[in-house]
């Protein structure tokens, strides 16, 4: 079967890591950015360089007009797709919900929640075999948030990917019989950039010493995961949320 993979928010940090680590594995991968062109260029390069297949695609995940397009694109360019990261995501500054905009809420689900389920939506009627396709996987990235909470700092990020642990439980019972496995990677203090992009740029070295191993992860760490989940070595699992937070 073609490996044909999208990598949500592909550019940068877990999605990048995946990125490389699933083209290394057979995978062609298209990945998609929003803003930042540069840095899934370069992804791109580092792939094609090493003998590898890939796209970059630019959508917004929140637009389903652009998510629409998107899909058109990869499936002229690579093929049917028959495995999903949804991996773009984003929080805001941290607050508390009594200082939270409807307008700071609105994005906060548009795109972590909105924009996965779009996606898990076009995937599925790709690789459905109701739909004549072969199966495939889809994989979301969601958070210890979840479970945590992560009061005073994102509630909001947290209800959002409490929102895609659900998501994963359900449409992987919905779509079991149809060759399409759907399972979650919960990531805890992983070392990327989107710490800074909510006000917090030393949150991994603030709060590692309450992760049990002492220490923050690396994309690369979650990478490993997300990439056996789409795998076939993964064949008999489906509806898990695997966490990957160093027992945090």
């Amino acid at each position: 079967m073609n490996k044909v993979l999208l990598v949500t928010g592909g550019g940068r940090g877990i999605g990048a890591a995946t990125s490389l680590l699933a083209a290394q594995q057979g995978w062609s991968v298209a990945v998609n950015y929003t803003a930042n062109s540069l840095a899934a260029d370069e992804v791109v390069r580092q792939i094609r360089a090493a003998g590898g297949q890939a796209i970059a695609v630019k959508a917004d995940v929140a637009e389903e007009d652009q998510v629409l397009r998107m899909f058109e694109h990869i499936d002229a360019k690579l093929g049917r797709l028959t495995g999903l990261v949804n991996n773009a995501g984003v929080v805001d500054v941290y607050a508390r919900v009594a200082d939270m905009s409807v307008a700071r809420l609105k994005r906060m689900f548009d795109i972590n929640v909105m924009g996965s389920l779009i996606c898990a939506r076009e995937a599925v009627r790709r690789m459905s075999t109701q739909y004549g396709g072969e199966g495939g996987s889809i994989v979301n990235v969601s958070s210890a948030a979840s479970r945590l909470g992560s009061p005073g700092q994102y509630v909001d990020y947290a209800a959002a990917k409490g929102a895609i642990d659900a998501f994963t439980l359900g449409l992987a019972k919905e779509v079991a019989a149809e060759g399409i496995r759907v399972n979650a990677v919960r990531p805890g203090l992983i070392d990327t950039e989107i710490h800074a992009s909510g006000g917090l740029p030393n949150r991994v070295k603030d709060l590692q010493h309450l992760v049990p191993m002492q220490r923050g992860g690396t994309a690369e760490e979650v990478a490993q995961s997300i990439v056996w989940l789409l795998s076939d070595a993964a064949s008999y699992t489906t509806m898990s949320l695997i966490d990957v937070s160093g027992g945090r």
